[in-house]
């Protein structure tokens, strides 16, 4: 396990295209200055140890330092330990409708980018619970298993698209069967988030909804898209090429289906939420976790994190000595051995 003190200093980075750019423009002028004063083969007479090589040699070598001093202030870090540690907390996962419809763009940007947002605020304000995430669509599938790992959820949820699952259609019970896999028997309170636009292809997730409320789980639902509903855009580098049509021709609208939403929740002793405020969305998750007895679990984290700086420091000072040292003419026992083929 890794972490960075000071990711602010990885800025630093941009610095090498222009430091490269500035080398290019500075060589293009040099040519043209040569150029004006003689032909190309007199101008090698009378400076036979210009290298062109060497100079960007020299010019690679110092981007290489300034890319090892980057790293060097950004004070990576490595745990070099791993402890078990006991916490307090509640076992959520969260399942994500990832079918087309989502990519509906009745709320900004679109409907699955906005599910994105919930789950990444609601998980900021997490403390010791831990999280899961599902995708589904026509069928539910286990993107990231129970952990307190915050950061590894979040990058999960960032991947997730419409195209990560073939089998299309909305099928919340499918979600709902693979989340009672996701909980421990001994955890007391289990908590299924269903964020979706409600367009339920299955018509039997409120059974199976019952059934996992009766093995105590309980379900929240998270409703985002609009009553009103929106066409749904096929596109290809961000350019909307056409919209959804259903077999007779006719363009597909989705709407957002509350009352299925609010279903499955009641038959779960949950509650449903209109996703389109994010904040009190957010505010509303975190009153009802707060209510919630914690139940302890043993969870491992990394300890005893030691700073690694000082060997991309030792790089970047070893690359820049060796940068002062480097001429940009041509070596004599380089030039003897010819091996880039230079005509003398």
């Amino acid at each position: 396990m890794y972490q960075f003190d000071e990711k602010i200093w990885f800025w630093l980075l941009a610095v090498i295209p222009l430091v490269l750019l500035v080398f290019l423009v500075l060589q293009y002028w040099k040519y043209r200055a040569q150029k004006k004063f003689s032909e190309t083969r007199a101008f090698k007479k009378l400076s036979p140890n210009t290298s062109l090589f060497k100079s960007a040699l020299k010019i690679l070598v110092l981007c290489m330092a300034l890319a090892f001093l980057a790293l060097a202030l950004v004070n990576p870090k490595i745990g070099t330990k791993l402890e078990t540690v006991k916490r307090e907390g509640v076992d959520i996962v969260f399942a994500i409708d990832v079918s087309k419809s989502m990519l509906a763009e009745d709320i900004a940007p679109n409907r699955l980018e906005k599910a994105k947002q919930l789950v990444t605020q609601i998980i900021n304000n997490l403390a010791s619970d831990r999280v899961g995430i599902i995708a589904y669509a026509g069928k539910a599938f286990p993107q990231l298993p129970i952990t307190t790992d915050y950061a590894s959820a979040k990058m999960f949820l960032q991947s997730m698209n419409t195209d990560m699952l073939s089998s299309q259609g909305t099928a919340i019970n499918e979600a709902i069967n693979l989340a009672k896999t996701y909980y421990d028997d001994s955890q007391t309170n289990k908590v299924l988030i269903i964020i979706s636009d409600g367009e339920d292809h299955s018509n039997i997730a409120a059974k199976v909804a019952e059934e996992a409320g009766r093995g105590g789980i309980r379900i929240f639902t998270i409703g985002v898209g609009t009553t009103k509903g929106d066409r749904i855009p096929e596109k290809r580098n961000g350019i909307v090429l056409n919209y959804k049509k259903d077999s007779n021709g006719e363009t597909v609208i989705t709407r957002l289906d509350e009352q299925t939403l609010k279903t499955i929740a009641k038959e779960a002793k949950g509650t449903y939420i209109n996703g389109n405020n994010t904040g009190k969305v957010v505010e509303e998750i975190r009153d009802i976790l707060d209510k919630m007895d914690k139940t302890e679990f043993e969870a491992k984290q990394f300890a005893d994190f030691k700073s690694q700086f000082q060997w991309f420091l030792g790089a970047a000072i070893f690359l820049l000595f060796i940068d002062i040292f480097l001429l940009e003419r041509k070596t004599a026992w380089l030039k003897r051995l010819n091996l880039f083929n230079e005509n003398f």
